[in-house]
């Protein structure tokens, strides 16, 4: 991949972070996409680059293929899935039956709170209900099918929201489904074509205004809006809302999940579709929210570890985002019992020590004037907001080349250039490249590599 390719004027880019920096207060949004658009993105987003999503509900109690579960068995009556549970379950068996199985006894809110910190992730997001209408509070329009009324009896978003908040400084978000697969005043809008909004008024409105009122989440991403317009969801309205009185007016961040009208175009943070990872600069902020399970976003019990991102394609995720302006938000599911499993565990914790080496080089950081590099393979640059002029930072990620040099296409230095590398103290020889420009970095033979999975450049003084 040619950095020439990739390759998308800085200057682009800060036009649309800059606005970042300017104060969401004392502006009144109308509820136009005109308006609501125009909206700055909070500062502190796009400060933070990493987060961690956790799909968690009653598909956790299968376990089985995906946190579509239901839809798979009793929509779709996929094979697989009727026949789990015919295997299984009783004859006559719900959905609903699901719900005192989903115990969380061993579910310690600091403990994941904690492992969220130790991932070095900068934000958390919270799926409060998916799009099998379960709500893991206590949703007053949502009687007995919630995690207060049955399952844990207990208000999972409220837990988790004050062990985050006052344990870490992690930024505490939520996720809320707009639809509902089976509700019947859904299923009656959608037989009227959308011309009434029954389901919006009585169901899916009161419930996210009291998301956040009650909860004031840093992070609100929509989901499940696919089906109808912004207009039937009452987006808009919502929105203008949210920007001008809500208790989170000046530093709720939003996708854009409103309406099949908005996706890609209207709303926050560009983040469809999902695991979005374009490789190359955009104009617009934008997030690659993916999973460690590349089969499922909800716990599988029947997950293979081929089936599970190692570390260094999570780090590689990470860096190409942050190359091209976007964040990762990464996703697991906990199991029914309140617990996240080992391997979901190890992930995060050596995501946070590749991060604690190489940190630097991702939080508050810029796009450089180059993505990736033209002559190296898997080689992906970001800048300081200081000095995005003489600072550059390579980040190398895949496996480290094993010549004792190292020829980067994009910098160009000059006789007060400097290298050298995160988590190691001796500074690099170095010579310019004769291929046309570029940098040629001269490996020591007893260089100790500081990480695994992936290996950073400080070049200090280039253009």
């Amino acid at each position: 991949m040619k950095g020439a390719l990739n390759c998308i004027s800085i200057s682009v880019y800060l036009v649309v972070i800059t606005s970042s920096f300017t104060a969401c207060e004392g502006r009144k949004y109308e509820p136009t996409w005109e308006s609501l658009d125009s909206r700055p993105i909070p500062y502190w987003y796009d400060e933070a680059k990493f987060g961690i999503f956790m799909h968690w509900g009653l598909y956790s109690v299968p376990s089985f293929g995906s946190e579509w579960f239901w839809y798979y068995w009793q929509g779709k009556k996929v094979p697989k899935f009727v026949d789990f549970m015919k295997k299984n379950y009783p004859p006559g068996f719900s959905y609903a039956d699901f719900a005192p199985m989903f115990t969380a006894e061993f579910f310690d809110p600091d403990e994941f709170a904690q492992l969220v910190e130790n991932s070095g992730a900068s934000y958390y997001v919270l799926t409060t209900k998916h799009h099998d209408g379960w709500t893991n509070w206590k949703s007053n329009v949502s009687w007995n099918y919630n995690a207060v009324d049955s399952g844990p009896h207990m208000d999972l978003v409220a837990a988790l929201a004050k062990s985050f908040r006052e344990k870490t400084k992690v930024h505490f978000g939520l996720y809320f489904s707009l639809f509902e697969w089976f509700h019947p005043l859904y299923l009656k809008d959608k037989e009227n074509q959308y011309h009434t909004q029954e389901y919006v008024k009585q169901i899916s409105n009161p419930q996210i205004y009291d998301l956040v009122n009650k909860y004031k989440p840093d992070v609100l991403w929509a989901d499940g809006d696919w089906e109808a317009s912004s207009d039937y969801w009452m987006s808009k309205d919502f929105l203008a809302w949210l920007y001008n009185d809500s208790p989170v007016k000046d530093t709720i961040i939003v996708n854009d999940r409103w309406g099949n009208d908005s996706r890609r175009h209207h709303g926050g943070v560009r983040t469809v579709p999902d695991s979005f990872n374009p490789k190359v600069l955009q104009k617009k902020k934008w997030e690659d929210a993916t999973t460690v399970d590349k089969r499922s976003w909800g716990y599988r019990r029947n997950a293979n570890i081929g089936d599970l991102r190692t570390t260094s394609e999570l780090v590689t995720l990470l860096v190409e985002a942050v190359s091209c302006g976007g964040n990762l938000l990464l996703n697991m599911g906990p199991t029914k019992e309140g617990t996240i499993v080992p391997a979901f565990q190890e992930r995060l914790l050596q995501m946070g020590e590749w991060l604690k080496i190489n940190g630097e080089a991702i939080y508050s950081t810029s796009p450089w004037r180059a993505q990736n590099d033209s002559l190296t393979p898997n080689v992906w640059y970001t800048t300081t907001r200081s000095r995005p002029e003489f600072v550059a930072y390579a980040i190398i990620v895949g496996k480290f080349p094993i010549n004792n040099t190292i020829v980067l296409g994009e910098p160009i230095p000059s006789d007060k250039t400097m290298v050298t590398m995160l988590g190691v103290k001796d500074v690099f020889k170095w010579s310019p490249s004769s291929y046309n420009g570029g940098i040629k970095i001269y490996i020591p033979p007893y260089l100790h590599l500081p990480s695994q999975y992936g290996w950073v450049f400080k070049l200090e003084n280039v253009r």
